[in-house]
């Protein structure tokens, strides 16, 4: 059984989109490699050896939000004890780093999961053996840097548990849900304006749920009750388990403005739970997000443009129900099955 140690600068419980793709896959993989996942520690409470299901955890630094930093110099140290056969980094900022700072005999593979982050870029991704990404908006960015044999291996969504989720609970008649962090490139400013055009004259149950947390809350609240639109949102906080996949069954439109995202699971996981999608034409999103078929795109930062499309999605059961159909049917071609299998025959190549 070959070695493989799997590059994470982040892992559970600071699991964002890049995180869950490292857990799921590896789990389900496990069978077949010998892996190990070398993260940052982060937090003393952590252990620094660990196991997640079948797959070995071994958490570098001190237990300090430093680590992060620390992460791209500790973590090949402790790569070359184990010795593997395959190292697969993922996340092209401290993992990709650390990659580079490996220098064993072995396999090197490289995803990237970010448009945010453009530091050493092009020297972090010519130097595996080969390079996956999430998004053809990834794989143009590889290609303008040198490297033209990227693989487009999408990320996943728990299909099983969320499907689970909406069996038994009926659309909140009204209801439209964001989920992410409460940060700028995620256009949660731009939500709350065009939320308060959409909804004049509209019925009183219309309401908005902001799912996260981030350093824009306290901004956020006061813009919403500037636009004396607080009495209809919701700020829930942070929501983990299959509580967030309540959220998303119980939601009619699921709407994400953001400026930049490298492809966007929440997207997805919307789509899953049979929501009408409204996001934004940047990043990854067209790829998931087709326009007029499986959601509707509109372009960031324009609050009219995202309140009109808003307002025909409240006011249209018929545009609706048909978004809602034809996004669960995309959906389903991106479960974290389907993604491991196209993992394993990279690994395996």
């Amino acid at each position: 059984m070959k070695k493989l140690v799997i590059l994470s600068a982040f892992l559970s419980p600071y699991r964002s989109g890049a995180e869950a793709m490292v857990e799921e896959v590896s789990q389900r993989l496990s069978s077949e490699f010998d892996i190990t996942i070398v993260t940052a520690r982060l937090s003393r409470k952590l252990p620094k050896r660990d196991m997640l299901g079948g797959v070995k955890i071994i958490r570098v630094g001190f237990g300090i939000s430093f680590d992060k930093w620390l992460y791209p110099f500790l973590a090949p140290l402790k790569v070359g004890d184990l010795k593997p056969d395959i190292i697969h980094a993922v996340l092209e900022t401290f993992a990709g780093l650390a990659l580079f700072f490996c220098r064993c005999h072995a396999r090197k593979i490289l995803t990237l999961q970010t448009t945010n982050r453009t530091f050493l870029k092009g020297v972090i991704l010519r130097y595996p053996d080969i390079v996956t990404a999430i998004s053809t908006d990834l794989v143009r960015i590889a290609e303008k840097l040198g490297r033209n044999d990227v693989i487009l291996i999408p990320n996943g969504i728990d299909l099983t548990a969320l499907k689970a989720a909406c069996q038994n609970i009926l659309k909140d008649s009204g209801c439209i849900l964001f989920v992410g962090r409460l940060e700028s490139m995620k256009g949660i400013d731009t939500l709350l304006h065009a939320f308060a055009k959409a909804i004049r004259g509209l019925d009183p149950a219309v309401h908005l749920r902001i799912v996260g947390g981030g350093s824009l809350l306290h901004s956020l609240q006061s813009l919403a009750r500037e636009l004396e639109i607080d009495h209809r949102v919701k700020f829930t906080g942070y929501i983990t388990g299959s509580d967030i996949f309540v959220e998303y069954a119980k939601a009619e439109i699921f709407v994400g403005l953001s400026r930049s995202e490298a492809l966007g699971n929440v997207f997805l996981e919307a789509q899953a739970a049979g929501c009408a999608v409204l996001a934004t034409r940047v990043g990854g999103i067209p790829d998931i997000v087709l326009d007029q078929k499986t959601g509707i795109l509109v372009p960031p930062d324009d609050i009219d443009a995202a309140a009109g499309e808003l307002r025909r999605l409240l006011t249209d059961t018929s545009l609706r129900a048909k978004l809602s159909i034809a996004a669960q049917k995309n959906a389903e071609n991106y479960g974290w099955d389907e993604v491991a299998k196209r993992y394993r025959e990279v690994l395996r190549t």
